[in-house]
């Protein structure tokens, strides 16, 4: 392999060792997620998305997810919404505030009940509304030096791709990169993401890096993307889901390195005690909240490993941290790494969706006033990308 695949991502004034972003998901990407995937490897590690509104007003449980362990760097937010002033006041709030290095935007949502209202995915169809939400964030972020980058997908369907103009608009505003998951809002997270997508958004958007994302399982999806894509970074979602070594592989394979992390069971076994550690600390101290975090976990942790139903099922209803390790030992602790079967595709799936838009939506790219009053109910606390 030669000495380095790509070289650290600069995103304006900030550079990224490692090329490599971990995507908000919902319930997952907190700070003890976070944490968890640094310990095992470099890169961007995007905290939870949160919605402007929500941030703007103050509530308890947005404060929560915009905070950062005190040793974090780059700190990263993910904003959402469909309000330019809101976002505007939002972006600044968390730069005046100095409450993060990096703002990201998401227009990659593909949830029904936020695309329906015109959020999330299915946004970049308005043109002149995505232009100006872009360029609330960045003129708020520019006086304090954070970068504001945008994620999105293809567009809404087949017949409505947006990617190539929105990253296009995106630059033109000045965003300081753009990440595209090579799915539209109607694929949602089924089939197989298109790479060649992103080959054409790389060559579309020329002056600022271009990330890509859609099925990295392993760092040799990770190389292959970039060698088949020309991209300058890559995004990794539902991949990590159980694998937080999976940044280590990816940092391996980007600096040019083959070594690759293969944990047998007992390292499996304390990754998840060590992550309830972190997730009871995320929640204050509060044991059964972060034991029922953990909860979700463990069918992804335990992916082609010899565990049998009846233990898993005691996972899935641990209540103290000395529940979960007591059964953890009762594993075979030995067992090694179990390859291709603990490989591949992890966490939502599904099969395409109609996309859900509101009523007239796609008859025009401009946005009319009576829509702009119906968007402002699109500001929901969930994420997706």
């Amino acid at each position: 392999m030669p000495d380095r695949i790509l070289p650290p991502l600069e995103i304006g004034t900030m550079t990224v060792d490692t090329p490599v972003v971990l995507a908000p998901m919902a319930g997952i990407t907190n700070a003890a997620f976070r944490r968890l995937c640094r310990e095992h490897g470099g890169g961007l590690y995007v905290a939870e998305m949160v919605t402007s509104r929500a941030l703007v007003e103050r509530t308890p449980e947005s404060m929560r997810i915009i905070r950062h362990d005190p040793d974090e760097t780059p700190r990263s937010i993910q904003l959402y919404g469909v309000d330019p002033a809101t976002i505007g006041a939002a972006a600044h709030m968390i730069a005046s505030e100095d409450r993060a290095d990096h703002i990201d935007m998401n227009f990659g949502c593909p949830v029904p009940k936020v695309t329906r209202k015109g959020g999330g995915a299915v946004l970049p169809w308005k043109r002149d509304l995505f232009r100006e939400i872009v360029r609330a964030a960045v003129r708020a972020a520019e006086p304090y030096g954070i970068p504001v980058t945008v994620k999105m997908r293809k567009g809404v369907d087949d017949d409505h791709l947006t990617y190539l103009e929105a990253g296009r608009a995106a630059e033109q505003e000045g965003a300081a990169a753009v990440a595209l998951h090579a799915r539209t809002a109607a694929d949602y997270y089924s089939g197989t993401a298109d790479w060649e997508s992103i080959a054409r958004l790389k060559e579309a958007v020329r002056s600022v890096p271009v990330l890509g994302n859609g099925d990295i399982w392993s760092a040799d999806d990770a190389v292959a993307m970039v060698e088949q894509t020309g991209c300058d970074g890559v995004v990794v979602g539902r991949g990590c889901q159980g694998r937080p070594w999976l940044f280590a592989d990816l940092q391996a394979a980007f600096e040019g390195r083959d070594d690759r992390v293969r944990p047998g069971l007992r390292m499996v076994a304390d990754t998840i005690y060590r992550h309830g550690e972190l997730m009871i600390a995320h929640f204050d101290g509060d044991e059964l909240k972060g034991m029922r975090e953990i909860r979700k976990h463990v069918a992804w942790y335990f992916k082609g490993y010899p565990v049998g139903g009846e233990l898993r099922k005691g996972l899935g209803l641990v209540e103290t941290l000395g529940d979960l390790r007591a059964l953890l030992d009762t594993l075979d602790l030995d067992a090694p790494y179990p390859g291709d079967a603990a490989e591949g595709p992890r966490g939502r799936q599904g099969t395409p969706k109609s996309p859900s838009c509101p009523e007239g939506w796609l008859d025009t790219q401009e946005t009319t006033p009576e829509m702009e009053a119906r968007l402002l109910e699109a500001e929901l606390s969930v994420s997706g990308g």
